[in-house]
C-alpha cells in the first residue's frame, strides 16, 4: 500500500522530536506558520473572536486553542489531549565517569521503560542546556550514535536463552561513549556539550538530556502496511491531535483546543503535567477574556467534551492470552474505545457514544480495548483530567504493538483515521 501522507508526517514529526522539549518546539513551529498567536503566562491575555493561540509551559508542555464564535459558557470547549513524553533513559547531574577504560554515562531510569530493547542499539543524545548568558534553554541534539549498551556475549552468559536476561538499573545500563584515555579526564562531558552547543564549557550551569534511538523512523511490512518508530507512544496522539486542530474549519461555536502535557509516564505530578492546574489556567483566562467570569467557567466545563488520546494495546499474536477475548484492536481497523470499570481510563457510556458519533460522521470504523480482569490496567491522563477538571472525557488511541519499546510498531492506516476523528470533534 502507499503511505498515507498524514502518516508521512507523522513519522516525520517523530524524528523532529527526540524529547519533550523537541516536541513541542516542533508542535509550535508548525501552529506559528499556520497563524497562532504565542501568548505567555506572565502577561496579560487579550483574545479575538476566531482568535488562535498557543501557550507553552515549561518548555515541554503546550497549549493551543482557536476561540469560538459563542463564548465558552454558551458553546463550552472541544478539547484533545495527549502526552508529549516517552520512556527512556536521562542522564543524571553528575553523568560521566570512567570504569574499566571505558567513559561511560550515569542513567536513571524514566518511565515504564522495556529495559532489554535499549541493548546493543546506536543511541543519539538530545534535550536542553541550560546556560549563563540566556534566559531560556538551548536545545541541543547530537543526533549521530554517540552511545551503546553492549549486551554480554552468550559465551559468558550461557543460560540467556533458557532463562532471560535480568537487567540491573545501575550496572548494566551505564552506555559506553568512549575510551578513556586523555578524554577521560574530569569534566569530558560538559566539553563535549559545549562542543556540540557552539559555547563555553562555564556558561553551562546545568542540563535536562536523555538517550534516544539513532535511527530513523520507516515504512515497514511487505506491503508498506506498518510503520516501525520510537516514541509512537505517544507522540502519534500529539500529532493527529496538532494535525486535526489544523485542519479543522476556521470558525466553529465552540472553543476547540488541544493540551500535550510532560510527564504523563512518571504520573504527571510536576508543573507542566497533567495534575498540575495548567489546562484550568487556560480555561479559566479564556473563560475572563471573552468577557465571561466564573459562572461562565462553570457553564463552559458543563458542555464540554475532553478526548484523551494515547496509544492503545493491539492483539499480540504471540501474547493472544494476555489479551480480553471479546476486546482485540487489531493494526489498520480504526481507533480504539479504552474502557476500565474501576475508571484507569475515563470513558462512560455516554462519552464512548459521542466518540463512536464522531467517528461514524468521519467514516472511520472503531474497536474496543478491555484489559483481562486479571490484569492491572495501566491509565492516562483522561482520569486526572476528567476528576479536576468536571469535563465528560473519553480515552481513546490507536492499537499499536511493542508499547515502552525503544522502537514500536503500528498501522499506516489508522493515523489518518484517527486525524479524521479528531477533526469531527473539532467542527
Amino acid at each position: 500500500m502507499e503511505t498515507p501522507v498524514a502518516t508521512q508526517r507523522l513519522l516525520a514529526f517523530i524524528d523532529a522530536a527526540p524529547t519533550p522539549y523537541h516536541a513541542v518546539a516542533e508542535a509550535r513551529r508548525r501552529l506559528v506558520a499556520a497563524g497562532f498567536v504565542a501568548l505567555r503566562e506572565e502577561e496579560p491575555w487579550s483574545l479575538a473572536p476566531a482568535g488562535r493561540y498557543l501557550v507553552v509551559r515549561g518548555g515541554s508542555s503546550l497549549v493551543a486553542f482557536v476561540v469560538g464564535d459563542r463564548p465558552p459558557g454558551e458553546a463550552g470547549f472541544r478539547w484533545v489531549g495527549a502526552h508529549t513524553d516517552s520512556p527512556n533513559l536521562r542522564l543524571k547531574p553528575r553523568a560521566d565517569h570512567v570504569r574499566e577504560g571505558y567513559r561511560q554515562l550515569g542513567v536513571e531510569v524514566y518511565g515504564g521503560v522495556l529495559l532489554h530493547t535499549w541493548l546493543d542499539r546506536d543511541l543519539a543524545l538530545a534535550g536542553r542546556l541550560v546556560l549563563a548568558d540566556r534566559e531560556e534553554p538551548l536545545l541541543l541534539r547530537i543526533q549521530r550514535p554517540v552511545a551503546r549498551i553492549p549486551n554480554i556475549a552468550i559465551h559468558l552468559n550461557r543460560e540467556v536463552n533458557e532463562k532471560g536476561l535480568v537487567v540491573n538499573r545501575q550496572t548494566h545500563l551505564p552506555p559506553v561513549v568512549g575510551l578513556a584515555g586523555e578524554a577521560g579526564e574530569p569534566g569530558w562531558l560538559k566539553a563535549a556539550l559545549a562542543r556540540e552547543a557552539g559555547v563555553h564549557p562555564d556558561a553551562i550551569l546545568g542540563f535536562d538530556l536523555m538517550l534516544h534511538d539513532a535511527a530513523p523512523s520507516a515504512v515497514g511490512g511487505l506491503d508498506g502496511e506498518l510503520i516501525f518508530a520510537p516514541r509512537l507512544d505517544n507522540l502519534a496522539s500529539c500529532h493527529a491531535a496538532l494535525e486535526a486542530l489544523l485542519d479543522a474549519p476556521a470558525t466553529a461555536a465552540s472553543t476547540r483546543g488541544l493540551v500535550l502535557y510532560d510527564n504523563e509516564e512518571v504520573g504527571s505530578e510536576s508543573a507542566e503535567g497533567a495534575q498540575s492546574p495548567f489546562l484550568l489556567d487556560v480555561f479559566e483566562r479564556i473563560a475572563l477574556a471573552t468577557g465571561g467570569g466564573r459562572e461562565d467557567l462553570m457553564r463552559a466545563r458543563a458542555r464540554s467534551l475532553f478526548v484523551s488520546a494515547d496509544m492503545a494495546h493491539a492483539v499480540h499474536p504471540a501474547f493472544t492470552d494476555r489479551h480480553e477475548p471479546q476486546h482485540m484492536p487489531r493494526l489498520n481497523a480504526g481507533p480504539v474505545i479504552k474502557v476500565n470499570a474501576s475508571l484507569r481510563y475515563a470513558t462512560t457510556g455516554v462519552t464512548a457514544a459521542r466518540f463512536e458519533a464522531l467517528a461514524r460522521a468521519a467514516d472511520v470504523p472503531v474497536q474496543v480495548f478491555v484489559n483481562r480482569t486479571d490484569l492491572a490496567c495501566g491509565t492516562t491522563i483522561g482520569p486526572i483530567t476528567a476528576a479536576r477538571a468536571g469535563i465528560p472525557t473519553v480515552d481513546v488511541g490507536n492499537p499499536m504493538l511493542s508499547m515502552h519499546s525503544i522502537r514500536e510498531m503500528a498501522g499506516a492506516a489508522d493515523h489518518g483515521a484517527m486525524i479524521a476523528v479528531l477533526t469531527k470533534h473539532y467542527t
